[in-house]
């Protein structure tokens, strides 16, 4: 398309040559001719050879090198969206599939892809335009809500509730039974966990993630929030809206996460703990009390982030002060054996 209709559909300003041909997207140093490619730091510049895009999407004009630009407030934001454009195909329902497994009781929306080798118990609803992949599993009294896609794989367990435009990845599983138990009579007594989960409209939940039914209410995951692969999410846990959890991230049960939250790779969070909408956690915190809301924690266990980076400081220099600590104490050990001598 040209540049000028590109513009038109994300909302941007052009400067340069209105009707040059956009013919793909792509990242600012495998960009070739035809290309738009997006630009955050003009540093960025610097650092590579040349650049063969036919156009760039930046926040303000600049003047090198001598391309034309769309220019718009987000300029990731709107390379998102011409990924869109270009690559993403229009939705296309395929019905449902002879070689699918269908219960009782099932009431499905408008334009519903149903593959083959999908199994949906009883009492299931699928609103409008849901896609079941092949291999799911989706059981009694779940209801998955208008254009959610459920990929290859995925275990979504009994009373289960998904809301609207919701994704999830290969491997999933929803609902399973949390890790419950009481010590009696010298076994582990198991907890009948009854509960189960609510995911909101608008989350996407990464490939192999798993998230645990509630003992007698509901896990739930809030509006907009972001799971990213290999997250264990435990029962009772509830999290708040659009929080960014990422990859191998472990939440222990019934920890309440306020709004707008980030917790980085490999954090993991004890039982129990709330933190405060807007909080965020470095990589691989270990997060063993509550966190106030807009606080930034690091380390394990966790601690303020500055602190945290004053005390690396101190950490990076521990074998030289060692050094001079032993340095010292030989000087003492001299000093002490001269004086007895005298």
């Amino acid at each position: 398309m040209k540049l000028r209709e590109l513009a038109e559909l994300t909302g941007g300003r052009i400067s340069g040559n209105p009707d040059v041909e956009i013919t793909g997207v792509s990242g600012i140093k495998e960009a070739q001719e035809g290309d738009i490619t997006f630009l955050t730091d003009k540093k960025i510049l610097n650092e590579i050879s040349g650049l063969n895009a036919s156009a760039l999407i930046v926040k303000e004009e600049i003047n090198e090198p001598a391309l034309s630009m769309l220019i718009v407030d987000n300029p990731q934001y709107v390379f998102a969206r011409a990924l869109e454009i270009f690559y993403v195909k229009p939705y296309n329902p395929s019905g449902v599939s002879d070689k699918a497994i269908i219960g009782k009781d099932v009431h499905m929306g408008d334009d519903v892809s149903v593959h083959p080798l999908a199994h949906i118990n009883n009492n299931v609803i699928l609103g409008a335009r849901v896609v079941v992949s092949p291999g799911v599993y989706i059981g009694d009294g779940v209801s998955i809500g208008d254009d959610s896609v459920i990929y290859p794989n995925v275990t979504i367990r009994e009373n289960v509730r998904i809301g609207k435009k919701v994704i999830v990845h290969s491997g999933t599983v929803i609902g399973s039974e949390g890790f419950g138990y009481v010590w009696e009579n010298g076994i582990h007594y198991k907890i009948p966990q009854v509960g189960g989960v609510i995911i909101e409209d608008g989350v996407e939940i990464g490939a192999n993630v798993c998230i645990d039914r509630a003992t007698v209410e509901n896990t739930i995951i809030g509006c907009g929030t972001k799971i990213d692969n290999l997250v264990q999410i435990a029962h009772n846990v509830r999290i708040g809206k659009n929080c960014l959890i990422l990859g191998q991230v472990g939440i222990s049960g019934s920890v309440e996460i306020g709004d707008g939250v980030v917790l980085a790779g490999q954090v993991g969070v004890r039982d129990h703990v709330k933190i405060g909408s807007r909080a965020m956690a470095g990589a691989q915190a270990g997060i063993g009390n509550d966190i106030h809301e807009g606080r930034i924690y690091s380390g394990s266990p966790a601690i303020p982030h500055k602190t945290w980076l004053r005390s690396q400081n101190i950490y990076a220099k521990l074998p030289e002060y060692v050094k001079r600590l032993q340095e010292l104490e030989r000087r003492s050990k001299k000093t002490s054996c001269n004086d007895q001598d005298v």
